[in-house]
């Protein structure tokens, strides 16, 4: 076994959101939205750059990737507004995936106006689509396969832009066709194919969905968003989840992500990296650094948090 990792560190995932200011309908007092974390009322509150530099300190976290939050759905290029003005003045994030709503009629024009932000690498459109493996049986398809989505989709290419995808681990398969037919645009697999739970059955079919997106050789996974719905955290329940991962895609295709603050209704910063310097030790160095840094690094290139 090597040592655990004390190299730097990219969280190539999470979340700021200042409530008092911007609008994030599903936060909004009152709302519940359907979440596969249950009862998501804890986070409930700002979020701000002071916040997660609080989280970090000690982590060696050298930089960091914000994901779109959910903002106004009317008003994308706001919370990259936002996002830019928090980095010029906490240094945070690095870099940044956007919010663009690929089947929109102003597709075209968000698209090209969100790669001309110097933090913007990447954007997130949750595809939807079927809520069980047995509705893909069934036939029901994702946003993935709708024409004017993937008209859309079909855009990122020539802004540089790369695609984040959260869609639960049975959508994976249609992710891969959807890949493969772009092989220019670097499809990134948010939170670990959304795995919410544990049983045998389903981390088979897990692992087996993860096999088929990884034979697309642009594509590349966060290991991130682990956690379970009425389950405390423990190191041990993501021990295996995390190293299929990494025999999966290969370290060079992996990253960490925290998930910040979401994920914090589980377990501190602290704990969630360590866990991860728990379960990667069993790797070579250099596949621990590419876990922890190198890939998050080559897929996002973050400006460092020291450079604001």
């Amino acid at each position: 076994m090597s040592d655990l990792y004390d190299g730097p560190v990219i969280d190539a995932h999470h979340h700021l959101w200042d409530l008092e200011t911007n609008l994030y309908p599903w936060l909004e007092p009152g709302t519940l939205v359907p979440h596969r974390y249950g009862d998501y009322s804890a986070i409930k509150r700002s979020y701000r750059a002071a916040d997660y530099l609080a989280d970090i300190a000690g982590q060696g976290v050298v930089a960091s990737v914000y994901m779109e939050a959910e903002w106004d759905p009317s008003d994308p290029l706001g919370e990259t507004r936002y996002i830019h003005d928090v980095h010029a003045e906490t240094g945070v994030p690095g870099a940044m995936v956007a919010q663009a709503w690929l089947d929109a009629p102003d597709a075209a024009e968000v698209l090209a106006a969100q790669a001309a932000f110097p933090l913007v690498r990447s954007v997130r459109h949750k595809p939807g689509g079927p809520t069980s493996p047995q509705e893909v049986q069934q036939g029901v398809r994702t946003l993935m396969s709708d024409d004017a989505w993937r008209a859309g989709y079909a855009r990122l290419a020539e802004h540089g832009l790369h695609f984040d995808l959260q869609t639960p681990w049975w959508n994976l398969p249609e992710a891969a066709d959807l890949a493969r037919d772009f092989p220019e645009t670097t499809l990134v697999v948010n939170h670990s194919g959304v795995i919410a739970s544990r049983d045998e059955p389903t981390l088979a079919d897990w692992r087996e969905a993860l096999r088929t997106v990884a034979a697309v050789p642009n594509t590349v996974i966060k290991a991130s968003g682990l956690c379970v719905e009425g389950r405390e955290w423990a190191t041990e329940d993501q021990r295996g989840p995390i190293l299929d991962m990494v025999e999966t895609f290969g370290a060079d295709r992996v990253m960490f992500g925290s998930n910040f603050p979401v994920d914090g209704m589980f377990v501190d910063y602290a704990g969630l990296v360590s866990t991860y310097r728990d379960v990667l030790a069993a790797l070579a160095p250099e596949q621990q650094r590419a876990v922890f840094h190198g890939t998050a690094e080559r897929v996002y290139r973050p400006r460092s948090i020291t450079a604001g």
